[in-house]
């Protein structure tokens, strides 16, 4: 369904009715944000950050990405009719779309996100996207980081009552009048020369990191269903 109904959303230019859609949808529900001075006050300084956040929990937090507008945040969208349509959204956000995934054209995209993030301040990735497995944080954040010099920011995103569709992430879609939680984590640093030997201790510990603190935000928000 959630296929179809992009398909058409693109084909007949439905793109900006969806997102005023989802904007106004999206205003029922309450959010509480917390650690957000740090990520603004560094984005402030010029320095470089890539923000992780996991491919499940993206749509919650679609109206609070525009307050990072200002800031022109590369996205690696992947190339099917479903990226077709976030490119559209993710542009009239101010961001900047870069189109790839790890299945087609993903190398390409990593080299344009490197190269835009040398004149640009930050990226946003989803670190298990487009294709998963869920949760499962891919090499590529930590090879852009290290080629960048970019600090990687995880953000954790709760709700307490949401939609779980039937995709290969479990999408959730938060309910009207719910609530939902955006808490910036603390950064990771990636040494520019890293060994090979730690490159997979460090993708584990980033993985471990991002699911443990989801798994304690939905404990705290009353979220019953395992990441």
């Amino acid at each position: 369904m959630w296929k179809r109904l992009s398909a058409l959303a693109v084909k007949y230019g439905l793109i900006p009715l969806a997102h005023n859609l989802i904007r106004a949808y999206l205003g029922m529900i309450r959010k509480t944000i917390i650690g957000e001075e740090q990520i603004m006050r560094v984005l402030e300084d010029d320095r470089k950050v890539v923000i992780a956040i996991l491919h499940q929990r993206m749509f919650g937090v679609i109206d609070y990405a525009k307050r990072f507008g200002r800031f022109s945040l590369a996205a690696i969208i992947s190339q099917s009719r479903d990226g077709d349509m976030i490119a559209e959204v993710v542009t009239r956000l101010h961001f900047h779309p870069i189109r790839g995934s790890s299945s087609k054209g993903g190398k390409e995209a990593l080299e344009a996100v490197v190269g835009y993030l040398a004149s640009h301040p930050a990226a946003v990735h989803a670190v298990d996207g487009p294709r998963g497995p869920k949760g499962i944080v891919k090499a590529g954040i930590i090879k852009i980081a290290q080629r960048s010099g970019a600090l990687i920011y995880p953000v954790y995103i709760s709700t307490n009552r949401a939609w779980i569709l039937k995709s290969w992430d479990h999408f959730l879609i938060p309910k009207p009048f719910s609530r939902v939680q955006i808490r910036w984590g603390e950064p990771i640093r990636v040494p520019e020369h890293l060994p090979e030997a730690e490159f997979e201790p460090l993708r584990r510990r980033i993985e471990e990191n991002i699911i443990a603190n989801h798994a304690r935000d939905d404990l705290a928000m009353g979220w019953d269903h395992p990441l």
